[in-house]
């Protein structure tokens, strides 16, 4: 993934986001590829996710590819089969290749992985628009802080579940901190907790102040660029 070496944290940031999406964007033209072959002439079954999943490890290992898991997550009921159900690869330490996601789908059992509750699924659904979520330290991989970026996926016009992938933000900062030149930058999420800064005051996952300095929003992300209080 090559980001263009300009100045201007939100064109740097920007593009960093793009290139993410593209993947996520990959991730959905695949699952709808698949869903659309059948779909016409059957209803679809858990071996059609199955499916999936090579083609969903091939991405993860592509040459310069930032995110460490991606998949889909289905809306319930997608599958007649299966109530609740993912498709989800990543890379997690001490294993060579990609692994599958293994969470307790089971909604009476008491490590239910309740993922519509989530907000990297639950705003795709509502609004049919991209979303990312983040920092959040992620239990089910890295233990380390996390972003999820989720965008939805429709077949005929039905929401079907999200296509998305996991980037670590130190691979995030990898990809724009060094572009920045000098410009001073403090990226921030909706509830104002550091996503990247320039300053090592400010880090990742802390909570700016109030009152906050008026930021500049990224576009079709809830994140702002602000200026770094004093």
């Amino acid at each position: 993934m090559t980001i263009p070496q300009t100045r201007g944290p939100a064109t740097v940031i920007g593009a960093a986001i793009e290139g993410i999406f593209a993947t996520v964007e990959e991730v959905r033209r695949i699952t709808l590829a698949r869903f659309t072959e059948v779909a016409a002439g059957r209803p679809l079954v858990d071996a059609d996710v199955d499916a999936l999943g090579p083609a969903f490890v091939d991405l993860l290992g592509a040459p310069g590819e930032v995110a460490v898991g991606l998949g889909v997550i289905l809306e319930p009921g997608t599958l007649a089969s299966h109530p609740l159900r993912l498709e989800w690869w990543q890379r997690v330490p001490g294993s060579d290749d990609p692994v599958p996601l293994e969470v307790d789908l089971h909604p009476e059992s008491l490590g239910f992985y309740d993922y519509v509750a989530a907000d990297w699924f639950a705003v795709p659904r509502r609004t049919r628009a991209r979303h990312v979520v983040g920092p959040y330290v992620d239990v089910h991989g890295t233990d380390g802080y996390m972003l999820t970026f989720t965008m939805p996926i429709e077949l005929a016009g039905r929401f079907v579940g999200v296509a998305g992938a996991d980037v670590p933000v130190t691979r995030f900062e990898s990809m724009v901190l060094g572009r920045l030149g000098d410009d001073d930058a403090v990226l921030v999420n909706a509830e104002g907790r550091v996503v990247l800064s320039t300053s090592s005051r400010w880090i990742t996952g802390c909570l700016l102040p109030e009152p906050r300095p008026d930021g500049r929003p990224l576009p079709a992300v809830p994140w702002q660029l602000v200026a770094a209080p004093g």
